[in-house]
């Protein structure tokens, strides 16, 4: 009997399993062609004396990284002699609100909405301080042009408000400085805020596009988007041009022009079936760009949540993990001799020494849990990944064998066989394939679910093979 070759297509968990797409796809990221293998979460700081928030880095003009980790009270630097967290805040901070970070020149800067801004020196070695006296408060910060620019401060929750030019330092409306505010009366709350050659200002009800114009103006705010905006604050990211969101009904991509909708009829009634939604303000967002990647956390009932979104093919996977919130970071790199701070023996370290970990000035996908940063950088989760609904004709049909078709790894694998689409999907017990990557069954229905979970090294999960043979009507 000629075998069936099932290929790994697009996951859409908001549609039946009769239409081809795969009804899972867990610990997983979407490839042109098939998954990849996830890492798991592994730990990269000792552990601060408070739970963090947040974590961000990046490099000062001598190519030395910073990375900095955000809790209520407090904000740390990482050092990489030992590992440790050092307290480096200018005061003690009392802020709910997760820190937002960004570089301007020499300047780390950061805001909470409760604090005004703070900002570290790069060229030298000290703790945070206040950005200036007339600096804002502010939940939202963002460079746009030669500009800081914040937004949802706290004189008004829809005013955005920009330092002067090339100086973080200038906050009171000037002509000669070019430093102003701006209040954006038609679209509630301020809750995006992202920058670059253009601002993109995400309200809930609408979409404002911020240009450079010069003086008098200084800036001309368009709207681009009405009755359409942003949802969750913590949902935003940006990267390549492209601002990413969660709106009322899902998610969705702004080049500055125009507003897709990258979630609909895919994941979004997945997204808000396992949210919990009382709790929406955990949300964060991180971007991978050795593997094309934006990816959402949230909070579910069982896990924390990540929602994989592949740029080149705009398909989805996602993971289940034990962080409190993601990122994205340059981590510091790391000697031979500070090794020792990771495990006491090579042989032991939870990460490769290929790891782009060990490497220093490398974007990697990161994150907090409970009082510590980690890196996605360990072996690979355990994966899941379970095809639609097969038929072998009009008639029932038994799937006999099976043949996982995993590179650089193999897999275990499991049916569910169903006689209609009523009864429920149960899986029989799963079998590993042998030494000749095959493993045999007898499952009788009209509908057969395939599930399988990859094993091993494994760097892509292509498909399955199957031998469904007609079993006759009765």
């Amino acid at each position: 009997m000629a075998m069936t070759m099932v290929n790994f297509t697009e996951w859409l968990p908001d549609q039946p399993g009769v239409v081809g797409a795969l009804t899972n796809a867990k610990n997983v990221f979407p490839k042109a062609v098939g998954y990849g293998a996830f890492p798991e979460e592994e730990n990269y700081s000792n552990e601060a004396t408070e739970d963090l928030n947040s974590v961000a880095s990046d490099k000062d003009n001598n190519g030395v990284v910073r990375l900095f980790a955000g809790g209520a009270t407090k904000l740390w630097l990482f050092n990489s002699s030992n590992n440790n967290l050092d307290d480096v805040s200018g005061s003690t901070y009392t802020s709910t609100d997760k820190w937002r970070f960004l570089r301007f020149g020499d300047y780390f800067i950061a805001s909470n909405n409760k604090d005004k801004l703070q900002y570290y020196d790069l060229t030298t070695t000290g703790n945070f301080q206040d950005l200036d006296a007339s600096a804002p408060t502010a939940k939202l910060i963002t460079v746009v042009r030669d500009f800081v620019v914040v937004g949802n401060t706290t004189s008004a929750s829809d005013e955005v408000r920009w330092s002067g030019i090339n100086n973080p330092t200038t906050w009171a409306s000037s002509a000669v400085t070019q430093s102003d505010f701006q209040r954006i009366p038609d679209g509630g709350q301020i809750r995006g805020l992202t920058g670059g050659e253009f601002g993109l200002v995400l309200l809930e009800k609408s979409i404002v596009r911020m240009s450079y114009v010069g003086t008098p103006l200084i800036f001309q705010f368009d709207n681009i988007s009405r009755n359409l905006g942003c949802y969750e604050s913590n949902s935003v990211a940006q990267w390549k041009g492209v601002t990413y969101f969660l709106a009322d009904d899902g998610f969705y991509a702004c080049d500055g022009q125009n507003v897709e909708p990258i979630g609909a009829e895919k994941i979004n009634r997945f997204f808000w079936d396992s949210l919990r939604e009382e709790v929406i303000s955990e949300m964060s967002t991180a971007i991978d760009p050795f593997r094309s990647l934006v990816i959402w956390g949230y909070p579910t009932d069982e896990s924390y949540r990540l929602l994989v979104y592949h740029t080149p093919t705009k398909r989805w996977s996602y993971v289940d993990t034990n962080v409190n919130r993601i990122s994205d970071v340059f981590t510091p790199g790391t000697t031979l001799e500070a090794l020792d701070n990771f495990s006491t023996s090579l042989d032991a370290l939870p990460t490769s020494l290929d790891s782009r970990q060990w490497l220093g000035g490398k974007l990697l996908l990161s994150g907090v849990r409970g009082a510590r940063i980690i890196n996605f950088v360990g072996s690979n989760k355990q994966a899941r990944i379970t095809t639609a609904d097969i038929q072998g004709g009009e008639m029932m049909s038994m799937v006999t064998l099976m043949k996982p078709i995993i590179d650089a790894g193999s897999a275990t694998m499991s049916v569910s066989s169903r006689m209609n689409l009523a009864q429920d999907v149960v899986f029989g017990e799963p079998s590993a394939a042998d030494a000749e990557n095959r493993a045999g069954f007898r499952s009788l229905g009209r509908y057969h679910r395939i599930r399988v979970e990859p094993s091993g090294n494994w760097t892509t999960a292509i498909g399955v093979e199957a031998e469904v043979q007609p079993a006759g009507m009765r």
